[in-house]
């Protein structure tokens, strides 16, 4: 198999980058790079527009690398009556199978049912036809129902008093920033232009109010620049009420913010081999086993505030430790086995809803007058059509020569074209060789291959002139320097938290490999030494920040 070597998507880019945003006027610029506008940039750029995007922060900073990891139709929301949604959900995941196979997942999921609980064995069943007949009977698999003794040959740890049984079905987790980077690599082989850690601070407008264009920040080097366009789109996510009155005046609150957070484990800890649905109160929280870790997750309350601050608190653990230890009380888990912990801020649109649970995931799209058109809302695995939606209203504002020359989108096909079905098999086939031909343990390669597909060919070609100690260490050099050119990933933080599963999956967040990385980085980027030991600074000051809750727990701080 021939090494393919992508398009630059680099750091090294951003001095071009910045000059053709500030030289050129574009048919659409996008405000925010999580998986909204990542999904809105590929849309427009393969209509044929010209597109820029600009992310304040790392793209998927905020809700898109925050979520419960999963593509889902959301069996729950068969209770709140929400048909079309879970429809259009399961449609989506069945072309996601197909266009990002490298980070979307098969799973099944185990619902198991107890007496005394909310629904029963009968009602559930209809639920479960009901949702494989949603997904026009194409599932990877359909439901099974299970007998108590077959529940527990399925999950030895599961809670045995009272169970009635369980209904087992199929869904999938996903790589969540992973696939937003991806579909941002996409946007720009199509010719987009997106940049990170670059703030849009105000607009200018025209002689009727229409926003023409933004001044812009790029918060590396401070440089001030305006990007001029012939429409806007503001896919800002948690932030849409903070920032949009900067953009276009007045403006009416639309969000019911809510927090969610999540804890990972050892999966020796929790050996799950299939998802698990736990009920809890008025919401579901999920048992999630990935190749990497347990995910269980996630609370859903109520939140005001800066969604930059949002952070893990000790109520939050107990909570999640509580349910764990309803569902698998004989794992006998305690806060000492929990690896690490994320929370994300949820962009609900306020729906008059009693409870943050019963709040809709259904999305909304605005146009204001002011030649800004925003999208908040929806769920993560509607991502797609979330977007062909928001463009097809933005081009309400181009004449009708152009909504004709713009009027079709093509991304049902993969996002990276090295990363097929097909791609990932092949690759897999050659991984023995390949472990042989740059001295490498086989299963570091097929790690490498699941995530990157073919790709994984050029990453270890290009990682070949780096010194490492160990397949471990060259795997990683791998990694990094993939991070880096090819998705303008800037920082170690960038790296450790939104590029790999350092910082979640492992007990010791990777430190020990933060000498041999921060190498490869100041190598490829040209760090001073000072600078390289403000980002190692950086780096420790964010793992300590995310995990302080461990104090409350009397955990040693040696632990991160």
């Amino acid at each position: 198999m021939e090494a393919v070597v992508p398009q630059t998507f680099s750091p090294l880019d951003r001095s071009r980058i910045l000059a053709q945003m500030t030289n050129e006027e574009f048919d659409l610029v996008i405000i925010g790079g999580g998986i909204t506008g990542a999904g809105v940039a590929r849309d427009a750029a393969s209509r044929g527009m010209r597109v820029a995007l600009v992310e304040k922060r790392d793209f998927s900073q905020g809700t898109s690398s925050r979520s419960s990891k999963l593509i889902h139709g959301g069996i729950r929301y068969l209770e709140n009556l929400e048909f079309g949604l879970v429809f259009e959900a399961l449609s989506e995941r069945r072309l996601l199978f197909e266009i990002a196979p490298h980070l979307v997942h098969p799973l099944r999921f185990v619902l198991p049912l107890y007496r005394g609980g909310r629904v029963g064995m009968f009602k559930m069943g209809l639920g479960m036809w009901l949702y494989d007949a949603l997904s026009m009977f194409e599932a990877p698999e359909l439901h099974e129902r299970l007998s108590p003794h077959e529940s527990l040959e399925r999950l030895p740890l599961l809670q045995r008093k009272d169970l009635l049984g369980s209904y087992v079905y199929s869904d999938a987790y996903m790589d969540d920033d992973r696939l937003t980077i991806e579909s941002l690599r996409a946007a720009v082989k199509l010719g987009a232009l997106c940049l990170n850690h670059a703030s849009a601070n105000s607009t200018e407008k025209d002689e009727r109010g229409a926003v023409k264009a933004i001044h812009c920040t790029d918060e590396v080097t401070g440089r001030k620049f305006t990007v001029r366009g012939r429409h806007f789109i503001g896919t800002l996510g948690p932030w849409t009420d903070q920032v949009a009155p900067q953009l276009v005046g007045q403006w009416r609150n639309i969000l019911r913010p809510t927090k969610g957070i999540h804890l990972t484990f050892d999966r020796k800890r929790l050996p799950l081999n299939q998802a698990v649905v736990m009920a809890a109160e008025k919401r579901i929280v999920f048992g999630i086993p990935r190749h990497e870790m347990i995910i269980i997750g996630t609370t859903d309350t109520d939140f005001s505030g800066d969604p930059n601050d949002v952070g893990t608190t000790e109520a939050d653990v107990n909570y999640l430790m509580g349910v764990a230890e309803k569902y698998f009380p004989g794992a006998k888990l305690t806060p000492n086995d929990i690896i690490s912990s994320y929370a994300g801020v949820r962009p609900l649109v306020d729906d008059g809803s009693e409870s943050e649970s019963k709040t809709s995931r259904e999305h909304i799209i605005i146009k204001d007058p002011h030649n800004v058109t925003f999208i908040a809302g929806g769920k993560y695995t509607t991502y797609r059509r979330m977007a062909e939606q928001v463009v097809k209203v933005a081009l309400e504002n181009f004449s009708l020569e152009d909504r004709v020359r713009f009027g079709r989108n093509d991304t049902k096909k993969p996002i990276n074209e090295l990363a097929t079905e097909a791609k990932i098999d092949g690759a897999l086939r050659d991984s023995g060789r390949w472990a042989l031909e740059f001295n490498l343990d086989e299963n570091d390669v097929e790690f490498l291959v699941g995530r990157h597909g073919a790709e994984a060919l050029p990453i270890l070609e290009n990682s070949a002139h780096i010194s490492a100690h160990s397949s471990e260490e060259k795997l990683w050099a791998g990694e990094a320097l993939q991070a880096i050119h090819q998705t303008m990933c800037l920082s170690l933080v960038d790296f450790y938290v939104r590029r790999s599963p350092l910082f979640l999956a492992r007990r010791d967040h990777g430190q020990a490999l933060i000498p041999f990385l921060s190498s490869v980085f100041a190598q490829e980027l040209g760090w001073s030494d000072s600078k390289r030991q403000d980002e190692v600074a950086k780096l420790r000051g964010f793992i300590q920040n995310e995990l302080l809750w461990k104090q409350k727990f009397g955990l040693s701080s040696s632990s991160f």
